[in-house]
């Protein structure tokens, strides 16, 4: 199939015309007519100005204007195609830059809401550090989530900000039974308990 680029470039050569003459017949710049000639997409005119050099200059060679520019219009389409393709393999464009930042925010901030969903709703953390020998009294010391409230034996236990805390509980004549509970602002309980023989 004849490209409208190489039909023009060889009626102009036919009758022995060179861009110069052609651009103060037209009154365009004769970069115009090369670069159409040459198919250098980079260098077109915009259009609508593009469209009419085309179909003055196809009419000027003797052409049928609307014609060349029909055909003018396909290759071109064909041509912008192609190279939209050859860019998207050169590198990233802003706008893909954007995209992907936008992606990429937007699952960030997913897991983080999945994560406060999941924290909110499981029973807190709770790890304690049972004495093995004891005298008198327990010395009870844990650490739980900051945010949770704890009970020892059903009384209040002040928490620290790094999620610490302590008792110290007095052994009975009979057997103590000690039972930590760390609740979460969701309601959610982690409890653990440990028994002492009598107090010698």
């Amino acid at each position: 199939m004849f490209r409208v680029a190489n039909l023009l470039k060889n009626n102009r050569l036919d009758k022995e015309l060179d861009y110069l003459e052609i651009s103060k017949k037209l009154k365009v710049p004769a970069k115009y007519i090369m670069a159409i000639e040459e198919e250098d997409i980079k260098n077109f005119p915009s259009e609508p100005y593009c469209s009419l050099i085309v179909k003055d200059y196809a009419n000027f060679l003797g052409l049928n204007g609307e014609e060349i520019l029909s055909l003018f219009r396909r290759d071109f389409d064909r041509k912008v195609d192609t190279s939209t393709q050859i860019n998207l393999h050169r590198g990233i464009t802003p706008q893909t830059t954007f995209l992907i930042s936008v992606l990429l925010t937007s699952l960030v901030f997913v897991v983080y809401l999945i994560f406060e969903y999941i924290k909110f709703n499981r029973p807190p953390q709770l790890s304690l550090d049972w004495p093995n020998s004891v005298t008198e009294y327990v010395e009870v010391k844990g650490k739980t989530d900051p945010e949770a409230t704890v009970r020892i034996n059903q009384d209040l236990v002040i928490v620290q900000p790094d999620g610490t805390f302590f008792k110290k509980i007095t052994l009975s004549n009979s057997e103590t039974k000690i039972i930590v509970e760390s609740k979460s602002q969701s309601g959610k309980i982690a409890s653990d308990q440990k028994s002492y023989p009598p107090k010698n």
